[in-house]
């Protein structure tokens, strides 16, 4: 009774637009849905950069962060996430993968059990419509849809590379989104045509004409407030001015990044980062901003023979799962055929990148400063689990082999980089392996779930943040593992259930 609003919900990303779309189906509760970048409230205002679906968007609607890839690379290198109304589903390249069912039932072994693989399911069926398949793995009435690219619609390289697969033994693959499958075959994509949909096109776009429903866009979130333990509301800032707004519940989810930032503005985090900024004390939390997982990735540029790779093609349609030799974790692998790079004023060349999607190093946030403006230094830490550089180097040398068939040598005129030289010798092939290891752009982890018992931990395994009150977090941050998937579609599924435990008043 008395607040501004029943549910306030920060970030319009893949959780955050879920939440305030789902939760505001019940026209008795009034929610706000903040968002920190510009907001197209229709197709016809939507710029072109978050239209097309061939380009991810880099920089138009971006955050402008940086990251250190290891500690043997250089810090500064761009670390693109999406400031728009859809977050990063706005700027991505619209791959629509869930992971596999172990990834979820180690969720709920590490104190989870709600996030077991046949609790997730129903939610990843009812966020989509598959066009392209039925049966009980999949969706036919949800707001996202999930088609995948037909052989006659394939690019030349994306063509070719499947036929490559194919002439190394890789079996095909149909349906990524099947456990059961492994090999070669088109992405499940999100998209229509040319047209990414995010879940500002999906989500808020049929919610936006209900009346309990508000949307506040170019609004910085200062810090959650909080009075005798439990949250009151948030302070924002919009265009300089600050006010506060009050809510009976607050859900964080602005990212794995920008998430735990907000924590610890909040007087939420470890001691000593609270301590060190000046930070009145809420509850001492030391997961937050720790344990940052990706997926790292590498792979060989390509020079395209002529009029085979042009800048208007998809850049992504088609990939390679398997299982890395020696290991035990299936599935834990992608080879993705690029189409081009994302070469700014660069030449025109193609990739292939072989990417570790079940990967065990861990990375953290570096906090220092508690001003709104101040972003977190990102420290990933790519490979310092062995097991991660042994599943890259894996991937890089099945990578080479490919771009060695008859096949992609149709559309290749030969490979730019790694050159002969580096590959021979074993030192300088890890060096550059680990000086090179990229993102996979999928940052999770950093305000982990767990029972309160788990000193890792950030949130319960329904949301809510260990220690207050009416604080849940909703985005990627509270994943307690990386799943073996781009984390778009497994942070929406995230979206729905705590959407549907907001609405049972869980």
């Amino acid at each position: 009774m008395g607040h501004d609003y029943d549910l306030i919900v920060v970030g319009a990303g893949a959780g955050g637009a879920v939440v305030a779309a789902r939760a505001s189906e019940d026209p008795a509760r009034r929610v706000l849905l903040i968002e920190a970048g510009p907001d197209y409230p229709n197709l016809e205002a939507l710029p072109e950069d978050l239209r097309n679906v061939n380009h991810a968007s880099f920089t138009a609607h971006d955050w402008r962060l940086t990251y250190q890839p290891s500690q043997t690379s250089r810090a500064g290198v761009p670390f693109p996430r999406g400031r728009v109304t859809g977050g990063s589903s706005a700027v991505n390249t619209a791959i629509a993968l869930r992971g596999m069912p172990a990834d979820y039932d180690e969720w709920a072994a590490l104190g989870n059990p709600e996030w077991a693989w046949e609790k997730c399911l129903p939610a990843f069926r009812k966020l989509e419509t598959d066009l392209d398949f039925d049966g009980p793995l999949h969706g036919k009435d949800g707001p996202i849809p999930i088609r995948r690219h037909p052989r006659e619609e394939l690019v030349p390289y994306q063509a070719a590379y499947l036929d490559a697969c194919a002439e190394l033994g890789y079996p095909a693959c149909a349906d990524h989104n099947d456990p059961a499958q492994t090999g070669a075959g088109p992405h499940p994509m999100n998209k229509r045509g040319q047209l990414r949909i995010s879940t500002a096109i999906a989500y808020l776009g049929p919610a936006r004409g209900r009346a309990n429903l508000a949307i506040l866009p170019e609004t910085d979130v200062v810090r959650v407030t909080f009075a005798d333990g439990a949250a009151t509301g948030v302070e924002v800032s919009t265009k300089g001015a600050r006010r506060t707004i009050t809510g009976a519940q607050v859900v964080l989810a602005a990212g794995a990044i920008h998430t735990p930032a907000i924590l610890v503005r909040s007087g939420i985090g470890p001691q000593e980062v609270l301590d060190r900024l000046g930070v009145a004390v809420t509850h001492v939390l030391e997961g937050v901003g720790d344990h940052l997982q990706d997926h790292p990735a590498i792979g060989p540029t390509l020079v395209p023979k002529e009029g085979v790779a042009d800048f208007d093609q998809p850049v992504i349609q088609t990939t390679l799962r398997y299982t890395a030799t020696g290991s035990s974790d299936v599935n834990d692998m992608q080879l993705e055929p690029l189409s081009f790079m994302h070469i700014p004023g660069g030449r025109l060349l193609m990739g292939l990148a072989a990417c570790v999607f079940k990967s065990y190093s861990f990375g953290r946030l570096r906090f220092e400063s508690a001003d709104v403006d101040a972003n977190p230094r990102i420290e990933m830490d790519y490979l310092s689990d062995r097991r991660d550089y042994d599943k890259l180097h894996d991937g890089l040398m099945r990578a080479m082999d490919l771009v060695e068939t008859r096949a992609v040598r149709s559309v290749a005129e030969g490979v730019r980089r790694p050159t002969a030289e580096e590959l021979k010798q074993p030192d300088a092939l890890e060096a550059w392996i680990r000086r090179h290891a990229s993102t996979g752009a999928h940052p999770s982890c950093t305000a982990r779930m767990g029972p309160e018992d788990d000193p890792t931990a950030v949130v319960d395994q329904y949301g809510w943040v260990h220690g207050v009150r009416g604080l849940r977090i909703a985005d990627a941050s509270i994943m307690p593992r990386v799943p073996s998937a781009n984390t778009n579609i497994p942070t929406i599924m995230i979206g729905e259930r705590i959407a549907e435990w907001i609405r049972e008043g869980r």
